[in-house]
């Protein structure tokens, strides 16, 4: 007769088989946890590059609008010449519409990356709304809400024309906006300047970026480069700050027609 311990004991057969299936038990927990550590690295690549698509949400850089995004593969169409080496270069950034619009914003940081002075140059497309205040936007430009009311502050001549600036009403807000529209091009020369520590220095420092203000690249605009030229012919200087002969009477800022 066979003893009980003789029956029970394991055969070497089963021993392999038994650690066999533990290998087996291993290997598959293994590869099952790279499985979850590589899925969990790739939703967190995509999440990534996600984020990295979204329009910067800083201070120094312009709000988006509906329907527009930064087109980092255009080229500035635009320049402001400096007046010596020591000046700040400004950011510049290019948006684009579907329907054929194009901003190009140029905007100046002071202390802390505070904005002292922005130039929008918009060259209109089919998404041009005729009912829309130019002041709208140009309240939002200044950090206003939209609907926040402007008064009239006055024109300034420069070498695109008298050029009219605005203020919030009722606000003790230093900042001064400008708005200058043309029909052919159709474009519009807007922005605000914080420049300035009296309105006459104010009026001055607009008046001198815009007459600085040069076309690089007209495009397929003959247009927009026959309005630089002709502009070109009546640029001036910048001229001491507060220089009567810059300005046009505040008392005097009836405007008619095209700003």
């Amino acid at each position: 007769m066979h003893s009980p311990e003789a029956s029970t004991a394991a055969t070497p057969t089963q021993i392999h088989l038994a650690l066999a299936n533990l290998a087996d038990e291993v290997v598959g927990t293994l590869a099952r946890l790279f499985a979850y550590v590589g899925t969990l690295a790739l939703f967190a690549i995509l999440g990534l590059a996600a984020l990295a698509q979204l329009p910067s949400l800083r201070d120094d850089a312009p709000a988006l609008k509906p329907g527009w995004s930064v087109a980092d593969r255009s080229h500035p169409a635009f320049a402001i010449s400096r007046l010596d080496s020591s000046e700040k270069t400004a950011s510049y950034t290019i948006l684009r519409h579907p329907e054929g619009g194009r901003r190009d914003v140029m905007r100046w940081t002071g202390e802390a990356d505070r904005p002292v002075a922005e130039l929008d140059i918009y060259r209109e497309g089919g998404e041009f709304d005729v009912t829309r205040p130019a002041t709208a936007d140009l309240a939002v430009q200044m950090g206003l809400d939209a609907a926040a009311p402007l008064e009239q502050a006055g024109l300034i001549d420069t070498k695109f024309g008298p050029v009219a600036l605005f203020r919030p009403t009722g606000t003790a807000q230093a900042c001064l906006g400008y708005l200058k529209r043309s029909e052919e091009p159709a474009l519009q020369i807007s922005g605000f300047s914080c420049q300035g520590d009296t309105l006459p220095a104010q009026r001055a420092a607009i008046a001198c970026t815009l007459n600085r203000l040069t076309l690089l690249t007209s495009g397929n605009e003959p247009k927009l480069a026959e309005l630089f030229a002709r502009a070109e012919l009546k640029r001036r200087g910048c001229a001491p700050q507060g220089a009567p002969d810059w300005l046009l009477g505040a008392a005097n800022a009836q405007l008619r027609g095209a700003l």
